[in-house]
């Protein structure tokens, strides 16, 4: 076992307060930083359940937008407007057939012969030239020179 060493008795006395104080110091301090854990996680908590409170909110107040819509947007509504727009796109091919059937079919005949005979037609080229190529690559005049356009950082 452990052997005190003599020491006056004064000296242990004060040196064991002065061991448990700084022991209960530092139990308190850990207290201290275990309640301050707990209240930064409760501080986290707090912030995600106010978030999770707006979403649920805009959610609620979305899903109140949508039924408002459904009311004044019935499926026969939206069925008897895409009736009217069929009728309408039907209408308009009707008009434009009339205002293209200007033309005959003698027209229409004559003008797809003179296409076939334009891409039948065999065009003259003119004659490659049988000479070789010079040697020397003539100079080339110099270009202007432009000044750059400046490339601006996107802010």
């Amino acid at each position: 076992a452990f052997a005190r060493a003599e020491l006056p008795s004064c000296v242990p006395r004060k040196a064991m307060l002065l061991l448990k104080k700084k022991r209960y110091q530092e139990q308190l301090l850990d207290k201290t930083e275990n309640q301050i854990s707990n209240l930064e996680r409760m501080v986290q908590d707090i912030e995600f359940t106010q978030i999770e409170m707006k979403v649920i909110e805009g959610l609620k107040i979305g899903n109140d937008c949508l039924n408002k819509m459904h009311q004044v947007m019935s499926i026969e509504e939206v069925e008897r407007i895409m009736g009217e727009t069929q009728d309408a796109v039907e209408y308009q091919r009707q008009i434009d057939e009339i205002l293209a059937g200007s033309l005959t079919e003698e027209d229409e005949d004559a003008i797809l012969e003179e296409l076939n005979a334009i891409t039948q037609e065999q065009m003259e080229l003119p004659e490659v030239p049988s000479e070789p190529l010079p040697e020397k690559i003539p100079e080339v005049s110099p270009v202007k020179n432009r000044p750059k356009p400046e490339l601006v950082a996107a802010s």
